[in-house]
């Protein structure tokens, strides 16, 4: 199914973004808490002043590619701007990621595809008394993105160089634990049930896992559904781009459509 086709079903059949309808006190505390939430604070002002920066930009950088790759950009010579077109996150799910985390108040938080640094942002500024690990495959991309991180003056972000299968599993064994990991940097299939395989090792019952393009292609709508399938998860959120997984074992297991 083509990807606009993909969003009209989806439009279709989510559940109203009010909370009409659901019955988990848990997922109605979420729609009233994050997704209805329409508080403007200064940082995304500061953030998307950072993106028209970089949209400006006539800088080209050297792109390494680990994962499933962009649709739309294939030279190895790349656009800053083009990067920041094509592959940053839209602003609606930057302040998305933002209130997800002032919501739940995650303190360790892991992120898997850096980029420009835009995404590691908002999750870093949302709260700057937690410690943002991320992890880019790209040295050029990673080089601007510590520019962005030095910018915008974030104390709390602490970016790990190299391939995801290298760097992931790793970086969770050093860490005392993980509350929140955002799925962000290869979607392929296989590749994404390895990282949410090796994630599943390290959470623990108030864990949140955020998967970017859950739609994007056949392979990640099979991810997803795998991933829904697990015995470990409870609650999965559909939020058409992202699927968020919760795991606290005092919830009944369900799966939700939300529009957003």
């Amino acid at each position: 199914m083509l990807y606009p086709f993909k969003y009209l079903f989806y439009k279709l059949f989510a559940r109203h973004k009010h909370g009409f309808g659901i019955h988990s006190p848990f997922v109605y505390d979420f729609i009233t808490g994050v997704l209805r939430n329409r508080e403007y604070v200064e940082e995304f002002n500061l953030i998307e002043e950072l993106r028209k920066e970089l949209l400006r930009s006539g800088e080209s950088i050297t792109f390494s590619e680990f994962g499933s790759g962009s649709r739309r950009l294939h030279s190895p010579q790349r656009k800053i701007v083009d990067i920041v077109r094509y592959s940053s996150i839209p602003g609606k799910y930057g302040r998305l990621l933002y209130r997800l985390i002032r919501f739940f108040n995650p303190n360790i938080i892991v992120e898997l595809g850096t980029s420009l640094g835009i995404s590691t942002l908002y999750l870093a500024n949302a709260n700057p008394s937690s410690e943002v690990y991320t992890i880019e495959g790209c040295p050029e991309s990673a080089r601007i993105a510590v520019d962005n991180f030095n910018r915008m003056n974030a104390k709390n972000i602490n970016l790990k160089i190299g391939r995801f299968d290298k760097v992931f599993s790793s970086l969770l064994e050093d860490l005392p634990g993980v509350d929140l990991i955002f799925f962000d940097g290869d979607h392929r299939e296989e590749s994404t049930m390895q990282y949410f395989n090796e994630a599943l090792l390290f959470k623990h019952n108030g864990t949140i896992f955020v998967f970017d393009d859950i739609h994007l292609s056949k392979g990640m709508e099979n991810a997803w559904n795998r991933i829904k399938q697990n015995h470990e998860v409870t609650v999965t959120i559909d939020l058409f781009r992202f699927g968020l997984v919760f795991f606290r074992k005092e919830l009944q297991k369900q799966d939700f459509i939300i529009r957003f």
